[in-house]
């Protein structure tokens, strides 16, 4: 397959991008290496991305109209694979307008390309965050999504009512991933786990938000390529579903729970975390902060009836994947 990727230097985009590389495939990568967290872990990934023959990789911002167009004028894509986002939902609090840009303007960017080019297969990321104040659990794609609690969140809502018109008008197959707290080795400084791990192994305090009474659905990045390699090769078609999901509809439109299905406790998360780094956490508990939610926890039945799809790593075993990487990294960059 011939596949663009967008964020290829982002955390998720680059276990993409390996993925797919060492299956043969061609991937032309896009980013725009923006400064939201250190620009040196992007061009880590990059360097080892670049090692492959059939990786291709531009530096383009994709709210420039005329930059995403000149990404198609090069040739027709078997696979769009969007990815790039600005990502954060604390950030999007006081940085609304980047949100606009990134997620909303950049999207349609992406639609409109898709569109004129006739691309097979549009598969974008979503995100939990779309059930903002939803209190039922787990979430279901068949859930109103109608309450979300921060910006982040209501721009990846929009880009999923965004692809079903599109879908709608123009039968464009496209396929929505609402990740869970994604985690693995090359992950985002901005998040907790990599702050957590951090600030451990310098013997630093952790600030715990809500007094640790949350709850996340913590999913292994090795994990989610496998969910998006399935993906990718099952694309929605027309009057494949008549109902009222907010997640599929009559029009070649699907949209997806990629999760672990098994919320961990935040606090056992920092005893796994103690045991991975061999070392004790020093806690400061915090209040809960605007935009965060108290639990997560996805509902996978769709996915597994779909392409046979189940995570496979635990928290456990993911943590010590992770520290092994930090540790790895930290003494080579």
């Amino acid at each position: 397959m011939r596949i663009l990727l967008t964020g290829s230097a982002g955390f998720i985009g680059f276990h993409v991008a390996k993925r797919f590389l060492d299956e043969g495939h061609e991937v032309f990568g896009v980013d725009n290496l923006n400064d939201y967290y250190d620009v040196t872990l992007k061009k880590a990934r990059l360097q080892g991305l670049k090692k492959y023959p059939h990786f291709f990789f531009k530096k383009v911002e994709l709210s420039e109209k005329d930059a995403v167009k000149n990404i198609f004028s090069d040739g027709n894509f078997d696979c769009v694979l969007h990815l790039a986002a600005q990502a954060g939902v604390r950030y999007s609090i006081d940085h609304p307008e980047k949100y606009v840009d990134a997620n909303i303007v950049a999207f349609l960017n992406i639609l409109e390309a898709c569109r004129h080019a006739k691309t097979p297969h549009l598969v974008y990321a979503s995100s939990s965050s779309v059930y903002g104040a939803n209190t039922k659990q787990p979430f279901s794609e068949t859930d109103a999504v109608d309450h979300p609690v921060s910006l982040y969140g209501a721009t990846k809502r929009a880009n999923e009512l965004m692809a079903h018109t599109y879908s709608h008008l123009y039968q464009l197959h496209t396929t929505g991933l609402r990740f869970f707290t994604v985690y693995g080795p090359w992950g985002r400084p901005d998040m907790a786990y990599y702050k957590f791990i951090k600030a451990i192994l310098n013997g630093e305090p952790i600030d715990v938000y809500n007094d640790g009474n949350m709850k996340r659905d913590f999913t292994f990045v090795d994990d989610v390529v496998d969910a998006i390699a399935k993906l990718i090769c099952c694309v929605p078609k027309k009057n494949e579903a008549k109902n009222d999901s907010p997640s599929e509809s009559e029009a070649p439109f699907q949209v997806y729970n990629i999760g672990n299905n098994k919320p961990v406790a935040l606090m056992d998360f920092i005893a796994a975390l103690e045991v991975a780094t061999g070392k004790k956490a020093e806690i400061r508990f915090k209040p809960l902060q605007d935009g965060d939610v108290l639990e997560t926890f996805a509902d996978i039945e769709k996915i597994k009836r779909r392409v046979q799809w189940k995570p496979k790593i635990n928290i456990d075993e993911g943590l010590q994947k992770v520290v092994e990487w930090y540790r790895s990294y930290r003494e080579n960059f």
